[in-house]
């Protein structure tokens, strides 16, 4: 009675217009952000978890069967011999009898970041650091738990626990923009996805690394000004730099080698791998043999994939598997790959999408695993005893995702049963997995199911969410395909006005991001511009405009060759599709044909710069943040990736430059960036209105003051949307 006198009262409010409005400062703070369950952690057993409390002051041990809390692993509050009154992350040993207890993170880059760590013994309850030495990144446990190694000012050391923590330096050659042993250099870590570049043996007794040496890769720097929020107080008077390796296209990369270290005789070697001399390690990685260290490599135009085993004492390196493609290798080849005792399972587009594949462990094929016009977007583990395979895939539509298992004589059974976005973490066992379901209309429900997807508990519903938006003048949210005067379909979603009336003409904005790969348009709540299921899309209906975003060419979900097509030309069929799609929307009878804006963040900057001035003026005004606007400032590994390098292509480069079409740019521009930007530099933009002043175009710009990509920071971010959302009411209302 209680629930549905609530469900009564809000559809009242809504219909006698009591209905809240979201404000930006709402979209801003996370004022309707969803609960989540993070940091889960599967223990040996198979039958429980670990997470964090949410005040940080606990590691808690919980129940696969039930959900419920069974036990505390690790308290600040009673563990011995320490001062910490919290702690950001933990890390555990491979037999769960010791924990590393990260504190005082600071990060580096997008992936990297130092921090102060403990060791915690379960046993007797006490704490004591890892190294006096100074911060610490990546550590890692040994297999038998008896060591630890880590990264410090880019040097490898190593932690005896058996030996009174006896630390050890295992390398001494590593310097600040010069060499870097054990932790990738910037491009490795923001465009390969890693940040610790070294492993353990499985018997303990050797080290691999990889050696990064940039000497030669370019510097760049960027400046520092004092600021606010937070104040560089050591800027007050002169600004400062930041000077760092960025390798751009066609310049020379970091050059990459392989060593081990064997720990007992500290004997340092260098495997004879027979890499092109521009050629890449993305991932090196002990297999379950401790005589078999793999190691991955691509060439510079990564279509290439090798997967070498080494030997870590005779150096000797063997190619058993190699994967080819006519344009490149995604990053699913190499960061999903799993090594079992006795075979390789990893991911392959070689038949035209993105499927599993089983390799013994010296290289033989044995089968595909799965097959079909779909794309198998995670693996999620096997169970060897049963022979089954669990994953997640978007079989059915490339809109939505679900968890599948497969056995050994191809039958597939659907596991999830609620249709939209599932995402799973499965026990060590595959026993049990806990899914994570939403889709546009409902925020995630997090629940624990058995390996037969029969639903054991929910652990998380947003019912409080739900309720706090029903009383919200919330936009209506469908999705829609049309196809392109080019003859293709493109899927979108599409929010209207709470008060759509069908006979009045609204304007348009239309979001995106369009970079290869991405995908926008899925039946997810983390949808629109802040993936937190439209919330600045509800102010700006509210604000009387139609919201937009559709998936163009070159996007992911609809296998290699929707994807791949704009290989060698970025940016120049998406948008034109984003023109399309203007076009198409100018001609549905509640769509103000003349007032159609576009924007994006990043490659959605890039493309909106594109598509205003692709040469149709469809778009009378459009906001570029943090935009790559020509692909020559751009790092070497993503822009290569689809590119090449300029001396090769120099042609495609010039067709996907927003600078050199900077004299056709149509309707109003506002360009928005950051000055420590170490990803898209604010060159980007200064180069890019430089050309604009010259071809006599006039534009708004804003600069945000030692802001990075992300431009976050005490008011930024909802200045920064009351920058756009002002920009587009006054320029298409």
């Amino acid at each position: 009675m209680k629930k549905l006198s609530l469900l009564m009262i809000l559809c009242l409010c809504v219909c006698l217009g009591y209905a809240q409005q979201v404000t930006l400062n709402d979209v801003a703070r996370g004022t309707y952000r969803t609960e989540g369950i993070y940091g889960i952690k599967p223990m040996l057993d198979g039958e429980h978890y670990t997470q964090i409390s949410r005040d940080g002051k606990k590691i808690v041990k919980y129940s696969f069967k039930t959900g419920k809390e069974v036990a505390t692993v690790f308290d600040v509050e009673t563990a011995r011999n320490h001062t910490l009154r919290s702690f950001d992350d933990y890390i555990m040993s491979p037999d769960e009898s010791k924990i590393l207890i990260q504190t005082e993170t600071k990060p580096i880059y997008r992936r990297s970041f130092t921090a102060v760590y403990y060791i915690y013994n379960v046993r007797n309850n006490t704490l004591e650091p890892l190294s006096d030495g100074g911060p610490q990144q990546v550590p890692l446990f040994s297999p038998d738990g008896n060591q630890i190694a880590f990264v410090r000012d880019n040097n490898l050391f190593l932690v005896k626990l058996l030996f009174g923590n006896s630390e050890s330096q295992v390398t001494k050659d590593g310097k600040f923009n010069e060499v870097l042993n054990g932790i990738p250099d910037w491009v490795y870590e923001e465009e390969f996805g890693f940040n610790r570049a070294f492993d353990f043996s499985a018997d303990s007794q050797m080290l691999a690394y990889i050696r990064f040496d940039e000497s030669q890769v370019p510097m760049y720097s960027f400046p520092w000004y004092k600021g606010m929020a937070p104040a560089l107080n050591e800027y007050e008077v002169y600004p400062g730099a930041y000077e760092y390796k960025y390798p751009m296209p066609g310049i020379d990369n970091s050059k990459v080698t392989v060593h081990t270290f064997d720990i007992k005789s500290r004997v340092t070697r260098q495997m004879d791998l027979p890499l092109d001399v521009d050629g890449y390690i993305p991932r090196i990685k002990f297999t379950n043999d401790e005589n078999a260290l793999a190691i991955m490599t691509l060439n510079r135009h990564q279509n290439r994939f090798d997967l070498y085993l080494a030997n870590p004492r005779s150096t000797l390196c063997k190619l058993i598997i190699r994967d080819e493609a006519d344009q490149y290798i995604k990053e699913s080849a190499y960061a999903d790959i799993r090594f079992y005792p006795n075979h390789i399972v990893m991911m392959s587009e070689r038949d035209g999408y993105n499927h599993l594949y089983l390799y013994t462990a010296g290289g033989n094929l044995v089968k595909q695993i799965t097959q079909g016009k779909y794309e198998v977007k995670n693996f999620l583990g096997w169970d060897e005893k049963a022979n089954t395979f669990y994953y997640q895939s978007n079989e059915g539509s490339p809109l939505r995702s679900a968890i599948y298992k497969i056995d050994a004589k191809g039958r597939k059974t659907k596991l999830s049963a609620k249709e939209g976005t599932n995402s799973a973490i499965f026990s060590h066992t595959m026993k049990y997995y806990i899914n994570t379901f939403s889709n546009m209309q409902t925020p995630p429900v997090i629940t624990i199911n058995d390996n037969t997807g029969k639903q054991l508990t929910t652990l998380v519903d947003n019912q409080k969410l739900v309720q706090k938006v029903a009383t919200l003048n919330m936009p209506i949210k469908e999705f829609f395909t049309f196809t392109t005067r080019d003859g293709v379909e493109l899927n979108g979603w599409m929010m209207k006005p709470a008060n759509f009336n069908p006979n009045q003409k609204y304007p348009v904005i239309m979001h995106q991001y369009s970079g290869p790969g991405s995908q926008e348009v899925l039946d997810e709540w983390r949808i629109g511009a802040r993936s937190d299921g439209g919330m600045f899309e509800a102010y700006m209906t509210a604000q009387g405009f139609i919201m937009v975003c559709v998936d163009g060419r070159g996007t992911g979900g609809r296998g290699a060759e929707f994807e791949k097509c704009t290989y060698l030309s970025i940016g120049v069929k998406e948008a034109r599709d984003q023109v399309e799609t203007a076009l198409y929307l100018g001609t549905l009878p509640y769509v103000d044909s003349q007032n159609i804006g576009i924007w994006g963040w990043s490659y959605g900057g890039y493309n909106t710069l594109m598509s205003m001035s692709e040469g149709t003026p469809v778009f009378k005004a459009g906001v570029a943040v943090a935009a790559p606007t020509d692909w020559r400032f751009y790092d070497s590994v993503y822009t290569e990736r689809f590119m090449r390098t300029p001396k090769e292509n120099m042609e495609g480069y010039n067709a996907s430059s927003a600078i050199l079409r900077a004299d056709k740019l149509n309707g109003e521009l506002l360009l928005i960036h950051g000055t420590a930007d170490d990803n898209v530099h604010l060159r980007n933009a200064s180069e890019y209105s430089e050309a604009l002043v010259q071809a006599d175009k006039q534009f708004d710009m804003h600069i945000y003051t030692n802001r990075n990509h992300g431009i976050r920071g005490g008011n930024t971010t909802k200045h920064l949307l009351t920058r756009v959302s002002n920009f587009f009411i006054e320029h298409l209302k």
